[in-house]
């Protein structure tokens, strides 16, 4: 049989066959008077078992130099087993890509605009396993790349984590009945004030960009559930903070936050 007749018959290409045979793995068995290369019907015993190693995800790599030259049945079902370890990574990886493509998919059509920056720093925080991703498309350009010189996954998972540990505790104290103004109340409003100035550096005019975040009206009603009960006792606690340290968080603006 020639080249074309072999690859009709087994249902693959030319292509693929001449590759084989410069692979050496099935060259053929022999050249007519014109040279043209001829295989036999035991060439193709021999192209189907590589054809059905493949379909079994082995490389031709594999298939040549480890498989074809095994001589035991431990030896053939020790292959098989490495094969079958490999192949369930490869459904975990594709298990876990399968599903950040259904959750970005989620924020696409949640965002107002196509922006692949922000489509990118979402597929890293899913993969990182961060499960606040999805505030990264509330966030403003200026706020992203101010996010992106100055944190890193580790810390931007950490203050995150900070973040959202302090208005819990907000709650907490909230519902302890302990007032903003009190000592409780102004330690509190220190740390709080210092995780801000963690986040924007010392530039003031991103916390306007942070108000309107929290503020947005796009957000979860959880989120905007544990913000309603958080809150009082967050702007009351910097409102004492900020009156008994004379900071002025949005100079010219007026006091409050």
């Amino acid at each position: 049989m020639t080249v074309g007749e072999v690859a009709e018959k087994m249902g693959i290409s030319v292509r693929t066959l001449q590759y084989y045979d410069r692979e050496g793995l099935i060259p053929p068995s022999a050249l007519s008077e014109g040279g043209r290369r001829l295989y036999t019907d035991r060439d193709l015993v021999q192209l189907h078992q590589i054809l059905s190693l493949k379909h079994l995800g082995f490389s031709l790599g594999d298939i040549r130099n480890r498989l074809i030259p095994l001589d035991s049945p431990e030896g053939v079902a020790e292959a098989l087993f490495n094969q079958a370890a490999a192949i369930r990574e490869k459904i975990e990886t594709l298990t876990e890509a399968l599903s950040e493509v259904e959750t970005l998919r989620d924020e696409v059509l949640q965002m107002k605009t196509v922006d692949f920056k922000k489509y990118a720093d979402i597929i890293v925080n899913l993969q990182m396993k961060n499960e606040y991703y999805w505030m990264i498309k509330y966030f403003d350009e200026k706020t992203l790349d101010h996010i992106r010189s100055r944190f890193d996954r580790d810390s931007g998972t950490a203050f995150i984590q900070k973040f959202f540990a302090m208005q819990k505790e907000a709650i907490r104290l909230q519902e302890k009945g302990i007032s903003g103004d009190s000592d409780t109340g102004l330690v509190f409003a220190e740390r709080y004030w210092e995780m801000l100035m963690e986040f924007t550096g010392g530039d003031m005019s991103l916390l306007s960009g942070l108000m309107e975040f929290a503020e947005s009206a796009e957000m979860s009603a959880e989120w905007k559930e544990e913000q309603k009960r958080a809150n009082p006792f967050v702007e009351a606690a910097l409102s004492a903070h900020f009156a008994r340290t004379g900071i002025d968080p949005f100079p010219g603006e007026g006091a409050g936050v």
